[in-house]
């Protein structure tokens, strides 16, 4: 029997340019999801914590200041024990998540992590066990997105059959979620991007996993105002289950 992670990094430190003008003022992960009153990083720490998980470090840097005094205002309320730690400079992705997981409490035990802009719900513990039986040293969490046009259906001789609104993408994107073992810290660049270079190494080794997101899981990566939008129309029609 193991153990499910109780730590996590939460990756809080872009522009957001997409989401102005909601971002000139404050980070992308302290945007609120409209009709909730709580910004994207709340949502996600409770989550966080429900699925089991007790200390997590957030890397902050555009705006840092802001989320820092979120936090330290809401810290009577979170659910978790909260650190944060801000990039002096620009270290890339890679970088950014390795000088976060120098932060975490237990550096030999296995560490969950979420980028600052997704809003999801799904067993976090079941991927860890997808993890685990994999044997992998890294585990991505796979979304199939709906694609934001309405598609065409054609046959063979180019005849209209069909138009099929916003259908699901044939492909599955990783979904900005994550499962890491204790020795994945190592391998991440010290700056620079992981996904160009920690993760194909592992590909190509075998040790790299992706975990579908499960049926009717709740997913949504918050990147542009019509993403804004959308979230708050899903939750009108009861498609999320809030924290």
């Amino acid at each position: 029997m193991h153990t499910f992670p109780t730590q996590a990094v939460v990756l809080a430190g872009g522009q957001g340019s997409r989401l102005r003008p909601y971002t000139d003022d404050r980070p992308k992960p302290m945007v609120e999801i409209p009709g909730t009153g709580t910004p994207i990083i709340g949502h996600q720490l409770s989550w966080l914590a429900a699925e089991g998980v007790t200390d997590a470090v957030v890397s902050c840097g555009h705006l840092a200041e802001v989320l820092q005094e979120w936090l330290e205002s809401a810290v009577d309320e979170l659910p978790l024990r909260v650190t944060t730690v801000v990039e002096s400079e620009p270290l890339g992705r890679g970088g950014g998540l390795k000088h976060a997981a120098a932060h975490l409490p237990a550096p030999d035990a296995p560490w969950y992590a979420t980028n600052g802009d997704i809003w999801t719900r799904f067993s976090l513990r079941e991927m860890a066990d997808f993890h685990t039986e994999r044997d992998a040293t890294a585990t991505l969490a796979l979304a199939r997105p709906r694609i934001p046009w309405g598609a065409v259906e054609t046959d063979e001789f180019g005849h209209v059959l069909d138009f099929i609104e916003a259908p699901p993408s044939p492909y599955l994107i990783n979904a900005g979620v994550y499962v890491f073992s204790a020795d994945f810290t190592a391998l991440l660049p010290d700056r620079g991007d992981h996904e160009r270079t920690t993760f194909p190494r592992l590909a190509r080794e075998r040790r790299l996993a992706g975990f579908p997101l499960p049926q009717g899981a709740y997913w949504r990566a918050i990147d542009t105002a019509k993403d804004l939008t959308q979230a708050a129309k899903e939750l009108a029609a009861g498609t999320t289950l809030p924290a």
